[in-house]
């Protein structure tokens, strides 16, 4: 045989070997992978058990610190500002010195009517005087006129005269109630230059200075001053969403969050919870409702800005000294987690374990083989609706996903109530997502690798 023939033959037995070769290893393979005979491979998964647990719903918002109780406080007359003893940050009690207007204009406004006064004073005498005089006449000629010495012309002239004279005085004197009701304006107008405080409270906001001019909300909504507020009384206005809304009642508890003070949190009350709704964005597809809810700051605050040093002494001392006391401000952002509802001692798995699967798709895919087995005859009664979708939970048992339907209660941040489908101690798969969503069936080989997700978790 000659060198090439010999040389053409081994690199055909090499090529065969080779080929051999890799239809072992691809059977192998394919076999371990479940596409060659034998059972599939199984499906690596995470599972944990199935928990009695107490779970807490919660519905978290996010709004601004504002104080519950804030007057706000605006002139009823116009002028300049002449004395503000007052800043921003006072304690003030009810009826001390806030502004005073300049009162010139006021006090000659008093003057001026004071002296109309008198003029419809002696106006009102002349009128009396001439009344007088006019009843006067008017009997004198009634006689004369009884006994035939004038005429009725005369008569009635005189009565007349005597009308006319009474109805002269009777407007004179309303003329003088009308001045001293100018006046009694005048002094009132004169008395609202000087402004009292009309509560105790802290001013949590000074809008003016000295030396400002500012509008009475006579015939406007007038300039604001100040404002008055109860500083120990803080609440939390937040928005809720409408899916939300529902779930929460007046007197739910909660826990605020303000990030001025980021490690640590408050403890609050729903006070007040809005029946009109906020919709922003109306109209569109980006519309929001909401509905503002009022949180009460439980813990104690505030205790430097209420003033009352017996008051502060008294929380004090129900108060360990090393106890942190908040101090608040109007227009912080927080936080709020309400606490709606709880249930105790529930089976509860973590909420990725329920997912949902279309119960539809079996029975029409079991309606399929029928119309293929049997095309001549199709009941009408089996004609499946298009999506049947329903909650479910896969169960690990004897290494295989058994598919539950369950029914779900309330939830928190982790954990889901499960009312019925399901019992405690049941090992429920819980990843990954997308074995969850879509790839895990019922009756699948699973493996359970809790350690693979949690390196790939942390990684």
């Amino acid at each position: 045989m000659s060198k090439k023939k010999k040389s053409a033959t081994q690199k055909l037995l090499y090529v065969g070997i080779g080929l051999i070769v890799l239809l072992g290893v691809g059977a192998i393979l394919g076999k371990s992978m479940g596409w060659m005979g034998g059972e599939p491979a199984a499906k690596e998964v995470e599972a944990t058990e199935a928990k009695l647990k107490t779970i807490t719903q919660i519905v978290s918002a996010s709004g601004k610190m504002q104080p519950e109780v804030e007057v706000i406080l605006r002139p009823e007359v116009s002028g300049e500002i002449i004395e503000l003893p007052i800043k921003e940050g006072d304690y003030v009690k009810e009826g001390e010195l806030l502004v005073r207007i300049k009162p010139d204009i006021y006090q000659a406004r008093i003057d001026e009517t004071n002296a109309m006064l008198l003029t419809q004073k002696a106006r009102m005498e002349q009128a009396r005087a001439s009344l007088l005089e006019a009843e006067s006449v008017y009997k004198q000629n009634k006689q004369l006129f009884e006994k035939g010495a004038i005429s009725k012309t005369e008569f009635v002239q005189s009565e007349t005269n005597h009308e006319a004279q009474k109805a002269n005085f009777n407007a004179s004197k309303y003329q003088v109630q009308s001045s001293e009701a100018q006046l009694e304006q005048a002094k009132e107008e004169l008395q609202k230059t000087i402004i009292r405080s009309p509560r105790n409270g802290t001013i949590s906001k000074l809008a003016v200075e000295v030396g400002e001019r500012v509008l009475g909300n006579t015939q406007s909504i007038g300039t604001e001053l100040l404002r008055i507020a109860n500083m120990d009384q803080m609440e939390v206005q937040v928005q809720v969403n409408e899916n939300d809304i529902v779930n929460v009642s007046a007197g739910d508890t909660a826990n605020i969050e303000v990030d001025a003070y980021p490690d640590r949190s408050f403890n609050g009350v729903v006070t007040e919870i809005a029946n009109s709704a906020e919709i922003s964005g109306e109209g569109t597809n980006e519309q929001v409702t909401n509905y503002e809810v009022k949180i009460r700051v439980a813990t104690p605050h505030n205790l430097d800005m209420v003033g009352d040093k017996q008051l502060v002494q008294q929380t004090s001392e129900e108060m360990p000294e090393d106890e942190f006391v908040p101090s608040f401000k109007p227009g912080m952002s927080a936080t709020v987690d309400v606490q709606t509802q709880t249930v105790r001692n529930v089976v509860s798995v973590p909420i990725q374990a329920v997912t949902v699967r279309d119960f539809a798709d079996e029975n029409r895919s079991a309606q399929n083989d029928t119309t293929k087995s049997d095309t001549t005859n199709v009941d009408e009664d089996l004609i499946i609706p298009e999506e049947d979708m329903r909650k479910v939970v896969f169960v690990v048992e004897d290494g295989e996903a058994k598919r539950k339907e369950v029914k779900t209660g309330i939830s928190d941040n982790t954990h889901i109530q499960v009312l019925s489908g399901l019992e405690a101690g049941e090992q429920v798969v819980t990843g990954s997502y997308r074995m969850l969503s879509r790839d895990l069936s019922d009756g699948d080989k699973v493996n359970v690798n809790n350690n693979k997700f949690s390196r790939m978790a942390s990684n």
